[in-house]
């Protein structure tokens, strides 16, 4: 995956707090064996973690960070080329910048909404969090919560072959739950079953095709202040990478890895397969009425 290198970054899409204190409250969610069930299950659940039971305390908002490093070092697409951080701005901004688009050609409004670049834990509207529920959509405060070390873990603890486009791949999932927030579905998933046939599970599924439908038109969506599409180059072996994360946090997947046993009946999320299958159809199709997962 390439950015244009003249490309102009848009910063105030993401929220660096990362090295920040957290004031106020606490929360619970630890590492060792808490950590592992709480990844297992909030990991790209798009919902925040006071629905998933995992906070306690106050709803503290973090502090802004001191480094400020997003704002100060990611101003070009040469800089999301070559930076891990700048490389979440710049999907960012073209994930956002589709859907501002397309809900513009569907006569609706497409509300922006940031991502929140943090360290160990991070206070929401949706309770205090750590790292160890993964990434994270919260409807409360329409943000996405991202703590850039999850990435390695992708590869290390899930078997993730990693890459640009498997990050780009999460952070597209996380503002495909954005989209279904405004669209009204993504509330489908409180009605608390679990299942390969829930709702839950078909939310999940949505927001993959979704980011699929982003993957589509991803390097034809032009820039809002270039004219130019900010991605130039999206390959096969990226969407290789894409399929393969997709599929390392399948449901089936994460239970035969940290419980030695797959349970269907507690599925929220779709197996490697469904996972890998619904990308798909987003990324082939490019067109959100062929996201219907309820169907």
């Amino acid at each position: 995956m390439q950015f244009d290198d003249d490309a102009g970054l848009d910063t105030s899409e993401v929220r660096d707090v990362r090295g920040s204190r957290v004031p106020g409250g606490r929360a619970t969610v630890g590492g060792g064996i808490a950590g592992v069930i709480a990844l297992i299950l909030g990991l790209l659940f798009g919902v925040g973690p006071d629905q998933l039971g995992l906070s306690s305390g106050d709803s503290p908002t973090a502090t802004a960070s001191s480094a400020g490093q997003v704002a100060r070092e990611c101003r070009t697409g040469r800089d999301a080329n070559t930076r891990d951080d700048c490389r979440i701005v710049a999907v960012v901004n073209s994930v956002q910048d589709y859907w501002g688009q397309e809900f513009t050609r569907r006569d609706a409004r497409y509300a922006t909404a940031r991502t929140v670049l943090f360290t160990d834990r991070v206070g929401t509207a949706c309770g205090p969090a750590t790292s160890a529920v993964g990434p994270f959509y919260c409807p409360g405060d329409r943000q996405v919560y991202l703590d850039l070390g999850f990435f390695d873990e992708l590869r290390t603890k899930f078997g993730s072959s990693g890459g640009p486009f498997a990050q780009a791949y999460v952070v597209a999932h996380e503002y495909g739950h954005h989209v279904q927030n405004q669209m009204g579905t993504l509330g489908r998933t409180q009605d608390g079953r679990t299942g390969e046939n829930s709702n839950a599970v078909r939310v999940e599924l949505q927001a993959d095709c979704y980011a699929g439908v982003w993957a589509h038109h991803a390097t034809t969506t032009p820039d809002e202040s270039t004219g130019r599409p900010l991605i130039t180059e999206v390959t096969r072996a990226d969407i290789r990478d894409g399929l393969d994360a997709a599929a390392s946090v399948g449901d089936d997947r994460i239970q035969e890895r940290f419980q030695g046993r797959v349970t269907p009946e507690s599925w929220t999320h779709g197996s490697a397969a469904q996972r890998q299958e619904w990308f798909t159809t987003g990324f082939r199709s490019g067109g959100m009425g062929d996201c219907d997962t309820f169907r």
